[in-house]
């Protein structure tokens, strides 16, 4: 064996016959080049070559036969639409990856002492087995305004009338027979004042009976009860004809929950609600006084949010162009329900390698478990948090599908993003290809720091092993 002399440290011995040296991996360049060239002409053909075609097409206009210089570029900051696209995305990065990356997290540390974890981490990553296209149906519907159909609204809905329910009878109004008339303001109130002794009879019609409440009862016929004024609201209505109108006939229903308001001189001075059945009873000084019927009696029943409307939201520290909408918003959360579960799956990876006495050492040292979390495990993820942040912001800066899908076209201007106004601008009715190359370059310039963000990080860790 021969060793380098002193003179000679640091010097490869030449390699025996006098060829040339072939490299590390035994392999000559020229062969190594060969291996890779299907790749080169690959990553050429479908990376390089569109950047470098949409880059030179950005500065050409409509059709792309004259040169338009930065025109392009100039409308994605006049353009409302490009504006509006451009905050929603900021709304998304702030938001979709922050608040995935929380629950992740969340849920990765709670399930993993718990016996069911494993379970409970399947149900929650089943989500990115659906396609994109599935989850804006699925939420399409579930965003649905009719709590009927909609799975949102019905719990908005139940939550709401279990603590104010309303009569709503919308249409409902009086005939000209009847002893009721318009009282301004979509309100009605009785002809006459009412005395005691004499029962007041308060009929409607307009009312389908299958929307009536379920717990409405046959309606009682007015009578005197006490020395007050009492009475009874009733659908003067019977289903199949028949019924005589300003008498309750047997079939019709009370109309339960109405708000009576007895008026005097403009104020009111007693109030009352119709049972079940109809009937209602106001004391003894609302004698002489108009029942006037408010017109939030007509209301339509609580429909619960609109939720894919084009509502911004009132936020007293931003202005209102940057506030978001609620259609955003909404479309934000299915994201966070779809990738809420690759976050817990990465984190949890990356707590299972976290080294158990140094969890232990903090124990001892008489750390509670949120100073444990806040101090131990949280910063030990550090790394692996910052790859979930990364990749969901590269991931949210490129959304299309879902925006598309569950956006309603009367609110998809309102929660246009930037990968969705490349498609309208490039292949829509009146398509601008050269605007479109613009916005493309612009995505991919929002892009490029992320990854570049991302490159270093990588490099960092690699240097540390």
């Amino acid at each position: 064996m021969t060793t380098a002399t002193a003179g000679g440290a640091g010097k490869v011995p030449p390699t025996a016959g006098g060829g040339k040296r072939k490299s590390v991996t035994g392999t000559r360049g020229i062969v190594a080049a060969g291996f890779l060239l299907p790749a080169l002409v690959l990553l050429g053909a479908l990376v390089v070559y569109p950047i470098g075609y949409s880059v030179y097409r950005s500065f050409l206009d409509k059709s792309g036969d004259d040169f338009a210089g930065i025109d392009n570029y100039r409308a994605l900051f006049t353009e409302d639409s490009v504006q509006t696209a451009v905050v929603n995305n900021l709304w998304w990065v702030v938001l979709a990856p922050t608040v995935a990356t929380v629950l992740g997290l969340i849920f990765a540390v709670l399930t993993e002492r718990v016996s069911w974890g494993t379970a409970f981490k399947l149900v929650v990553f089943m989500p990115m087995a659906i396609s994109m296209l599935a989850a804006g149906i699925i939420f399409r519907l579930v965003y649905e305004q009719q709590p009927e159909r909609g799975v949102a609204n019905a719990i908005v809905t139940s939550v709401h009338d279990a603590f104010a329910e309303t009569a709503g009878y919308p249409r409902a109004h009086p005939l000209p027979v009847h002893p009721l008339k318009a009282g301004g303001g979509g309100s009605f109130v009785t002809k006459e004042p009412v005395r005691a002794g004499a029962p007041v009879s308060l009929p409607l019609v307009g009312v389908v009976p299958k929307n009536m409440p379920d717990s409405a009862e046959p309606a009682v016929r007015p009578a005197a009860r006490g020395d007050g004024i009492s009475g009874t609201a009733w659908l003067d209505f019977t289903r199949g004809g028949g019924g005589r109108p300003n008498v309750v006939d047997p079939t019709e229903l009370g109309l339960k929950g109405l708000k009576i308001q007895a008026v005097k001189d403009g104020e009111v001075v007693a109030t009352a609600k119709a049972g079940a059945d109809g009937s209602f009873t106001l004391p003894a000084k609302a004698e002489g006084a108009l029942l006037r019927l408010p017109a939030e009696n007509f209301d339509a029943p609580y429909q619960g949010v609109q939720w894919l409307g084009p509502k911004k939201l009132t936020l007293g520290f931003l202005p209102q162009w940057l506030a978001p909408t609620v259609v955003t918003l909404s479309i934000v959360s299915a994201y966070i329900w779809m990738w809420a579960g690759f976050a817990m799956v990465l984190i949890a990876a990356g707590l299972a390698s976290v080294p158990r006495e140094l969890l232990e050492a903090a124990r001892v040292d008489g750390a509670s478990e949120w100073q444990v979390f806040r101090r131990v495990t949280v910063p030990l993820l550090a790394p692996v948090l910052a790859v979930v942040l990364i990749t969901l912001t590269i991931n949210v800066l490129k959304v299309f599908d879902l925006v598309y899908i569950i956006s309603p076209g009367s609110s998809q201007d309102d929660a246009n993003v930037l990968a969705l106004e490349l498609y309208r601008t490039s292949f829509g009715d009146d398509p601008n290809l050269g605007l479109g190359s613009a916005i493309a370059v612009f995505l991919l310039l929002l892009v490029v720091p992320v990854m570049l963000i991302n490159i270093r990080r990588m490099r960092k860790e690699g240097g540390r092993r």
